[in-house]
């Protein structure tokens, strides 16, 4: 405690109370092409309701990378998506009375960094991400100008946007408190976005949002104290479009003298220099006022490379910024599958990888070719116990386009041990009759026989097989490593990977404390109950934790280091089962001939 230099009372407080934590084990992530949703960017998904909001239902084109990802969801609701796309995807644009120039605006970062450039464009709207699904959508905005103009038209000529702008908005854009206070009139403006083309929704004209009453002065604020300028809005909460140029949004006379305003900020008045005056909204050409319309040249663009898909999942590279804990591969070829075990799951050390054999080797494959080309793929993967590789792909309904599809397995077993980890723990194996039945199947793409099974476990391949009365089932738990070590086992290396975090993050609570005998008795009596509760829920069978002077010796201490070295027992998930049945005489005492 600090010296007191005359008589008192100096209260202070020490928490000695820090403990191991819990940590989370069934966050999911996967990454690949989508039609729709932020590109190179992480999307935290629940449901798979939820996935079809953010990123579009399946195609061609997408099926398999979407069915990856609903398939974990069928099992967890924890699943991290990342989206890319090819180079030739680019978003759909409307002007304000003509197309606009398509752009590209992969993410808000993206919108945010060219700002500048988008302001000086000749579009209105951007659709909010690249691909053709944007061209399913109407964007319009009208402001008191364009309101009083439909007011005045005869009920029987009306425009179909006129219309729709009377029916969704109760009143007339006028002049914000905040333009009213500064000298400015008719700043407010009504915006709408539709799914002209129904592919959003199913329903062609269906209103996706609407964003009544927001305001073309860029300063413009809410009851609440957020921001109501228009861009903004759109920015943080329209799911469907970017605002473009705001200058667009301005009648051709009022946006010829710029007057020294930024580019993306509102015009002064020209004839009078004060004020942001707006008197009409639309281009003198636009009899209705009304900004914006149908918005095209969207483009998906081509397939994505396997680099674009590593890309992606390299978004998952760094534990401090993302936790994850089952990196789903989907259908990703060896080549991809390898970054994923070797560059992020056995870098991070606090995840496991889930990958399956490629499409070619299982679905539709030469009779009796399977094993080797899926051992060939294995070979490509390489040896590491942070890897976990099946043996089939799927037979699956697509209702979205009411076909039947082959995906890949490994979402699947990533699920099986997201849900293992919620009826049991993460130190349990995720295979057989209790906890490994595979969900929303048909069939799988081929049966391997006992001979086939037994070589591709040798090979650290997990069989999933098809039993009578049971379903289809993960018949294994084997990692991806090939030294017959505690670690060749699902449930072992997922116990370190819980015991390793949780433990770390205790242990921060010793970063720069004095390496002295106190310490480490602390640093033991942490461990020590959380390794206790973790025996007595079948984890481990035995343990130890020495951190004393015999690991943290002079040298230790003196280079600033601290050591605990913890030691452990898992437990065994059985695989092998032998039963003897003995038959005996009637008149043989079972003491007699049995142990």
């Amino acid at each position: 405690m600090p010296f007191q230099v005359s008589p008192g009372v100096e209260i202070t407080e020490r928490d000695l109370t820090t403990v191991v934590p819990n940590v989370a084990t069934s966050i999911g992530a996967v990454a690949g092409q989508f039609q729709w949703g932020p590109v190179l960017e992480r999307v935290r998904i629940t449901t798979e309701n939820d996935l079809v909001k953010t990123f579009g239902e399946p195609d061609a084109a997408t099926a398999e990378y979407f069915w990856s990802a609903a398939n974990y969801l069928a099992y967890s609701n924890n699943l991290l998506v990342v989206r890319n796309v090819a180079d030739d995807a680019i978003n759909s644009v409307v002007g304000d009375v003509d197309a606009g120039t398509a752009r590209v605006v992969n993410n808000v970062d993206d919108y945010d960094e060219d700002l500048t450039s988008i302001a000086n464009s000749d579009t209105v709207f951007i659709a909010k991400y690249p691909g053709a699904r944007g061209n399913s959508l109407k964007a319009l905005a009208i402001d008191q100008s364009g309101w009083a103009i439909a007011e005045a038209t005869p009920v029987g000529s009306r425009t179909d946007d006129q219309k729709l702008f009377l029916a969704s908005f109760s009143d007339s854009p006028t002049t914000s408190a905040d333009a009213t206070a500064s000298g400015a009139s008719n700043d407010e403006m009504h915006v709408i976005v539709i799914d002209e083309g129904g592919i959003i929704t199913g329903i062609p004209g269906e209103i996706l949002e609407t964003h009544a009453f927001v305001s073309k002065a860029s300063d413009a604020k809410r009851f609440d104290g957020s921001s109501n300028y228009v861009g903004n809005v759109l920015r943080n909460e329209s799911q469907y479009i970017w605002l473009g140029a705001p200058s667009q949004l301005t009648a051709d006379d009022v946006i010829t003298d710029n007057l020294g305003a930024e580019p993306g900020q509102p015009k002064k008045d020209p004839s009078t220099g004060a004020g942001n005056i707006f008197r009409i909204m639309a281009s003198t050409t636009n009899t209705d006022a009304i900004v914006g319309g149908s918005l095209t040249g969207g483009n998906s663009g081509g397939a994505i490379t396997a680099g674009q898909e590593e890309e992606a999942y390299n978004l998952y590279i760094d534990p401090e910024t993302v936790d994850v804990t089952l990196l789903i591969a989907g259908p990703c070829n060896p080549t991809t599958g390898k970054h994923l075990i070797e560059d992020i799951a056995a870098v991070r050390k606090d995840c496991v990888a889930f990958v399956s054999p490629t499409k070619a080797s299982v679905v539709r494959a030469a009779a009796n070719s399977q094993v080797e080309a899926i051992k060939t793929e294995k070979t490509a993967f390489g040896s590491s116990s942070y890897g976990i590789m099946d043996n089939a792909w799927k037979y699956q309904y697509d209702r979205y386009r009411d076909i039947f599809i082959y995906v890949p397995m490994n979402p699947d077993i990533a699920g099986l041990c997201a849900r293992t980890d919620f009826s049991n723990d993460a130190w349990w194996s995720p295979a057989g009759l209790s906890r490994g039945t595979i969900k929303n199947i048909v069939k799988t793409s081929w049966e391997p026989t006992k001979a086939d099974r037994d070589e591709l476990y040798q090979a650290g391949v997990n069989p999933i097989t098809t039993q009578q009365g049971a379903g289809v089932l993960l018949f294994g738990d084997k990692t991806m490593q090939t030294t017959p070590t505690a670690f060749d086992r699902i449930n072992v290396r997922r116990l370190f990977i819980v015991l390793e975090k949780a433990i770390a993050i205790a242990a921060k609570a010793m970063l720069f404390e004095f390496n002295d005998e106190f310490t480490r008795a602390q640093f033991v009596n942490i461990v020590t109950p959380f390794l206790r509760e973790v025996q007595g829920r079948r984890g481990i069978t035995d343990f130890k934790v020495v951190c004393d002077s015999s690991n943290n010796t002079g040298q230790v201490i003196d280079t600033n280091n601290f050591v605990g070295d913890i030691y452990i027992k898992p437990t065994r998930s059985i695989n092998f089962i032998q039963l003897n049945f003995i038959a005996a005489r009637t008149d043989v005492n079972f003491t007699e001939i049995g142990g």
